[in-house]
Parts: C-alpha cells; structure tokens; sequence
C-alpha cells in the first residue's frame, strides 16, 4: 500500500503531530520515511540586512534543517523506521508537492496548525498542499486547546 512516506518538518508542534502521525503508519505498513525541511528564504526585495548576509542566513537555515531533521528521523528510528533526510530551498507547499511526485512518494502525512475561523480562510501550507497535490495527503489538526 505504502512504500514511501513523506513528512514535512519544520521542527514545530504541528509538524511534530504530523510527523509522529506519519511514522506511527510508517511502522504499521513497513514504509520508510522522507524527513522533508524547506528553507523558505525570502524573495525579492530582500531586505538590506538579509541580502548583505544571505549566505550566512543561508548557513543558518542550514544548520537547522539539519537538526529538525536529526530529529524527526530519531522519532522515526525508535519505531524502527527507515529515514531519509532531505532539505530544499522554495516555497515550502511547492517544494512538498514537486518533491512527492518527483520521489515517487505514495502519501504525504503533514501537521496543520489551528489558525481560528479566519485563518482558515487563508490557508497554510497544509491547507496549500492539499489544494494543490496529485499525491494523496493525510493531515493532522491541531486543535484550539493544542496551541
């Protein structure tokens, strides 16, 4: 059924839910996992300060997916699941769904935030996702009382 999940990790409470939520099938359908962390840097116009510094954010940014992403495949290893960490630079809902289809992934298990009645409205990036994947998506809300 399941081969190959992907996981989008940001090191957030959602992401965390999402991610245990993800692994737990992992571990019942015998899959192996794909840790995904974006680097979302910001567009043009840079502001003076991040464009003078870009390739130290750069490092930074870096650094951290690597620790975010350390993390969800550690979760992962106590369910004794297989993991791949993998890092992309982008807006984070593309970079998700091109790199489910590009990697052959058969699920996406991604966290959504409680935004209230009008950020949900708007839409965040699990809200994107699912909008806009050809790969099936299964998420995990939190609640109001989870934040």
């Amino acid at each position: 059924m399941y081969d190959n999940i992907l996981i989008p990790y940001d090191g957030s409470d959602e992401a965390k839910k999402g991610a245990t939520n993800g692994i737990e099938l992992a571990a019942a359908v015998d899959a192996q996992v794909h840790a995904l962390y974006v680097i979302d840097l910001p567009g043009v116009p840079r502001a003076l300060s991040i464009r003078d510094n870009e390739e130290e954010v750069r490092r930074e940014y870096e650094e951290y997916a690597q620790e975010v992403l350390s993390e969800a495949c550690e979760l992962a290893a106590t369910h004794d699941v297989d993991c791949r960490e993998v890092t992309r630079t982008g807006s984070p809902s593309e970079e998700i769904t091109d790199y489910a289809e590009t990697a052959d992934v058969d699920v996406i298990a991604i966290g959504s935030a409680y935004r209230g009645k009008v950020g949900a409205l708007i839409g965040g990036t699990a809200e994107k996702v699912v909008r806009s994947s050809t790969t099936p998506v299964i998420t995990h809300r939190m609640d109001a009382d989870s934040i």
